[in-house]
C-alpha cells in the first residue's frame, strides 16, 4: 500500500517563487564589478529572472541546453542561478582561475549554447576563442554581464564584437514567466572538477537533489543558514554554487552579500561590518586575508561585529587559524567538508552537548575534525582491499560516501562505473571515523606519504607547522628515500618580513609531533603554488623538487 500524500516535484523553480512571494523584500546586496553596491531584493530577483528567461528563449535556448558563465558572486549571476535551471537548461558554472586549456575543454565538452561573462572576464574569453576556436564553435551567443554604460569601449576587431549586453538583452522582457513543470529529476547545474589529474570531469546535479542538498544546509546542525541571518558566501559561485548558498539562502529568506570581484581582505572587512554579516564561508586562505587586513588596521576590536560563524571549507584549517579566527571576532570557527561530487555539503563540524565541558584544548581537537555527515549522507572507510575499517577514530582508510546529492556518474561517461557495489563513491580522501561519526580527514590518497610500512599525514604535519609565528603557508610532499620509501619534505613561505630559518622550523615542531615524523629537510620559498580553488598545489611543487636530495 503507497501512501496518500501529493506527489510534488522538487524544484529550483519552488525556491525561487517561495523566495519571491515569503521573502520578497529579503536584501541581496553586491559589491559590484562596475564599482559601489548594487542593493536588490528576491521579489526583484525573480522578476528579471522572468526577464531572463524570456531573453534567453528568444536567443534559441532550449530544455536540456546548457548556458555556461565566467562569473563573480553578483545579483546578475544569482539571475542566472534561477533563470537557467528553471526554464529546463542546465548553469554550468566554470572557475576562470582553470588553465585555458581546461576552460576550452568545458565550454566544448558542456556544449555550451550562450556564454555569460563578468566585464573581469572579457580579456579572457578574447583570448581563449583567438587560441581555441574550434572548441567554441557551439556557442551561439556571448553576453557580457553589465550596463551599456559601462560595456567596454571597443570589441571591434575582437572574437566578442557580436557581445550583447546583459541589461540590454532584458530591459524589453516581461517579468513574469510561464515556468515549465519538470520532473525533478531533470538537470539543472553542471560543475566541473578542477582536473588535477586528467580533464576536468563534470557532475551534473538535478533539481531533486539540489532541493535536497538546499534543505539539509540549512538545518541548524549544518550550516544552519536562517531568515535571520545575513550570509556572505567569499567561496564563488564558479565553484561548487557557491557550496549552495544562492539556493539556500533563497529558501530561508536571509540577507545575501555577494562580494564581487573584490577578493581583498578589506573588502570582507567591510562588508562583514556595514552589512551586519552573521554567516561567511571561504576556504583558509580568504580567511588569512581577511586576519592580515584586521592586523593591518591595528588590531581593532572585532569582538563587537554581528559575524556568529565562520565557516571553513575546501582545504583543512590549522589550529592557528581557529583559533585566530575566535579571538578575533569572537565567533565560531566551523569546519565542513565536501567536493564537487557531493553537491558539495559533506559533513559539517558541530559539537555535542558533552562537549559542553571540555577544556579548550580537548575542543579543540574536536573542532580540527571536518565533522560529522548531515542526515543524508551516509560514510565508510576501507582498506586497499575494500574490506570496512571500524569507526574508532584511529584505523583510517579511504572514504566513501553516499547520498541523494552523491553523484554516480561523470558527465558524458556513463559507461564508467565510479562505484563500490554498495553504490558509494570514492573521494580520494584517507580519512577516519570516530564513534560519534566525526570524519577527520588524514590526506588525499596521493599526498599521503609512506615512510618504513607507515603513513604520515602531509596535512596534520602542514597543520603544526602553520602554528610557527613566521609560517604564512606550509606544504609537506613525499621525496623518494632509499631506505624509508619516502620521507616528508617541508616548504614553508614565510610571512612578509619574516626570515625563519630550518632550525626554528625544526624546533618549533619537536614535541608537538611522532618523532620519526620530524621533516627530513626544510625548505623556504617565495610564493606557493595554488589550485583553481584556492588549494596549494602539490602536483607543481613535487615537479619543482623531483630531484631533491636530503642532505641528511
Amino acid at each position: 500500500m503507497l501512501g496518500l500524500m501529493q506527489d510534488q516535484p522538487l524544484l529550483i523553480t519552488n525556491i525561487m517563487e517561495y523566495a519571491a512571494l515569503n521573502h520578497k523584500d529579503g536584501e541581496i546586496v553586491t559589491k559590484a564589478v562596475e564599482g559601489g553596491i548594487h542593493r536588490t531584493n528576491y521579489g526583484e530577483i525573480a522578476k528579471r529572472s522572468a526577464k531572463l528567461a524570456h531573453a534567453l528563449t528568444k536567443l534559441g535556448l532550449t530544455q536540456g541546453d546548457c548556458v555556461s558563465t565566467l562569473a563573480w558572486n553578483t545579483y546578475r549571476h544569482l539571475e542566472l542561478y534561477m533563470a537557467v535551471p528553471c526554464m529546463g537548461a542546465i548553469l554550468n558554472t566554470i572557475n576562470p582561475r582553470l588553465f585555458p586549456q581546461q576552460l576550452s575543454y568545458i565550454v566544448e565538452h558542456s556544449e555550451a549554447k550562450i556564454l555569460f561573462m563578468d566585464l573581469t572576464f572579457v580579456p579572457l574569453v578574447d583570448k581563449l576563442i583567438q587560441a581555441f576556436p574550434d572548441q567554441f564553435s557551439a556557442v551561439k551567443h556571448m553576453v557580457i554581464m553589465t550596463d551599456r554604460a559601462h560595456m567596454p569601449a571597443s570589441l571591434s576587431g575582437t572574437a566578442l564584437e557580436n557581445a550583447l549586453c546583459y541589461e540590454e538583452l532584458i530591459e524589453a522582457e516581461e517579468d513574469t514567466y510561464d515556468w515549465p513543470k519538470l520532473d525533478e529529476n531533470t538537470a539543472a547545474g553542471l560543475c566541473y572538477t578542477s582536473g588535477t589529474t586528467g580533464e576536468p570531469k563534470g557532475a551534473l546535479y538535478s533539481h531533486r537533489s539540489t532541493v535536497l542538498h538546499s534543505l539539509s544546509s540549512c538545518s541548524k546542525d549544518s550550516l544552519g543558514i536562517s531568515k535571520d541571518d545575513t550570509v556572505m558566501p567569499i567561496v564563488p559561485m564558479f565553484h561548487v554554487n557557491a557550496w549552495g548558498t544562492p539556493y539556500n539562502t533563497a529558501m530561508s529568506g536571509s540577507k545575501l552579500v555577494l562580494p564581487g570581484a573584490d577578493m581583498t581582505g578589506e573588502n570582507f572587512y567591510n562588508l562583514i561590518k556595514d552589512e551586519g554579516c552573521t554567516i561567511s564561508l571561504g576556504v583558509p586562505t580568504i580567511w588569512l586575508a581577511l586576519l592580515q587586513h584586521v592586523n593591518s588596521l591595528g588590531d581593532p576590536d572585532c569582538t563587537q561585529l554581528p559575524i556568529q560563524s565562520f565557516v571553513i571549507g575546501g582545504s583543512a584549517a590549522a589550529p592557528s587559524l581557529i583559533e585566530s579566527l575566535e579571538k578575533t571576532f569572537n565567533a565560531a570557527a566551523v569546519h565542513a567538508w565536501g567536493m564537487t561530487e557531493t553537491s558539495p555539503l559533506g559533513s559539517v563540524n558541530r559539537q555535542l552537548a558533552k562537549h559542553v565541558n571540555l577544556t579548550d584544548s580537548e575542543k579543540m581537537a574536536i573542532k580540527v575534525k571536518q565533522g560529522r555527515p548531515p542526515f543524508g549522507v551516509e560514510m565508510k572507510i576501507v582498506d586497499d582491499e575494500g574490506n570496512k575499517l571500524p569507526r574508532d577514530g584511529v584505523a583510517f582508510g579511504r572514504l566513501m560516501v553516499r547520498g541523494p546529492w552523491v553523484t554516480k556518474a561523470y558527465f558524458k561517461q556513463t559507461d564508467h562505473n565510479i562505484l563500490d557495489d554498495e553504490d558509494y563513491f570514492d573521494t580520494g580522501d584517507v580519512s577516519t571515523l570516530d564513534p560519534d561519526g566525526y570524519m577527520t580527514i588524514v590526506d588525499r590518497s596521493k599526498d599521503v606519504i609512506k615512510s618504513g610500512g607507515e603513513w604520515i599525514s602531509s596535512i596534520d604535519l602542514e597543520n603544526v607547522a602553520l602554528g610557527q609565528a613566521d609560517v604564512a603557508e606550509a606544504a609537506v610532499i613525499g621525496i623518494a628515500h632509499p631506505k624509508w620509501q619516502e620521507r616528508p619534505l617541508l616548504i614553508i613561505l614565510p610571512k612578509p618580513g619574516a626570515n625563519p630559518t630550518k632550525d626554528d622550523i625544526l624546533g618549533y615542531l619537536d614535541g608537538k609531533i611522532a618523532k620519526w615524523w620530524t621533516p627530513d629537510d626544510v625548505v623556504f620559498i617565495d610564493q606557493m603554488p595554488h589550485t583553481a580553488t584556492g588549494k596549494i598545489q602539490k602536483r607543481d611543487l613535487r615537479e619543482t623538487f623531483k630531484d631533491f636530495k636530503f642532505t641528511t
